[in-house]
């Protein structure tokens, strides 16, 4: 599949801001199932500094300044990704019981493994407790292939906690959600990350998109789509496997991956900070929309011409 995605992001002030400095994470990477054809990203007003940068995971990271007076920020990236499935990725997975990658993550020191071991540890929003290791076992009984247990505890979270955007902030500790049961993509994609990484095994934060379909005979509306999140676990050398557990599905062709990190905090998509600029709003609008193959090799050829 092929998209054209459009976020963005308006930041409205009572009193003009002098100066802002701020990190933005909104370009995707490429992947082995993901190929980033077009990016750019559009700031007002224009930045008197905008730099890129690749972060320690690997990151497109974007670092921008505007040093005069302004009453506004609207930042909007725009890209263009091609996106593949890999059906075997599960089976694969299934060729070693989660003991097995437990041991292998202590004992082997592949550069794959050794990129793997930042994700076994706690990380700002997603720190290992009992309680999540009690709620992690009943997926990962002894000898289950990882891919399976990790299904499993996917469709637990799937079942067992309410999408409710509402219930939470980013705030919101993993401990009263886990009493709560409720919350939103991120705090699912945080428990999932926290259980595995409770058990001992490496387990990713991924922030990105999905296409979001209409229902049948209704037009797909234009910015209805929202910045989403998931986890991955370390399956040796299987590589990582993902897992959405607010839609309990194995992400494929719809699944867009901006970045990953060890939580939310390494991979947020705006942050920075500001002088001045009194109480503000902030508008978020994420569009993801299919796009012709003839369309996106069209533009491609253009800006190999012009390069």
């Amino acid at each position: 599949m092929k998209y054209r995605v459009t976020h963005t992001t308006q930041y409205n002030y009572s009193a003009p801001v002098a100066l802002c400095r701020n990190e933005a994470c909104l370009l995707p990477r490429d992947t082995l199932r993901q190929r980033c054809l077009t990016s750019e990203l559009r700031i007002e007003p224009y930045p008197s500094d905008l730099r890129e940068r690749l972060d320690a995971f690997g990151n497109r990271v974007s670092h921008f300044a505007i040093q005069r007076p302004h009453d506004g920020l609207h930042v909007t990236a725009i890209s263009e990704v091609s996106v593949s499935a890999d059906p075997n990725l599960l089976a694969a997975a299934n060729q070693f019981s989660w003991e097995s990658v437990q041991n292998h993550l202590t004992s082997d020191r592949s550069p794959l493994t050794l990129e793997a071991l930042p994700f076994l540890y706690d990380s700002p929003m997603a720190q290992r407790s009992q309680q999540l290791e009690a709620y992690a076992r009943t997926s990962f009984p002894v000898g289950r292939p990882l891919g399976d247990a990790a299904t499993d505890l996917m469709q637990r979270i799937y079942r067992d906690f309410t999408y409710d955007q509402k219930s939470t902030t980013i705030d919101t500790p993993l401990s009263e959600i886990m009493v709560a049961r409720s919350g939103v993509c991120q705090d699912f994609a945080h428990i999932g990350v926290a259980c595995l990484r409770s058990i001992g095994l490496a387990a990713r934060y991924i922030s990105g998109y999905i296409e979001t379909l209409p229902p049948p005979g209704q037009e797909r509306l234009i910015g209805a789509d929202a910045s989403h999140a998931w986890f991955s676990v370390y399956a040796a050398d299987a590589g990582w496997i993902d897992f959405d557990p607010t839609n309990n599905q194995i992400p494929g062709e719809q699944h867009i991956t901006v970045a990953w990190g060890r939580d939310f905090s390494d991979v947020s998509p705006l942050r920075g900070f500001a002088l001045g600029g009194g109480k503000h709003k902030v508008v978020v609008s994420v569009d993801v929309a299919r796009v012709p193959d003839n369309i996106l090799y069209y533009q491609s050829q253009v800006q190999s011409q012009s390069s």
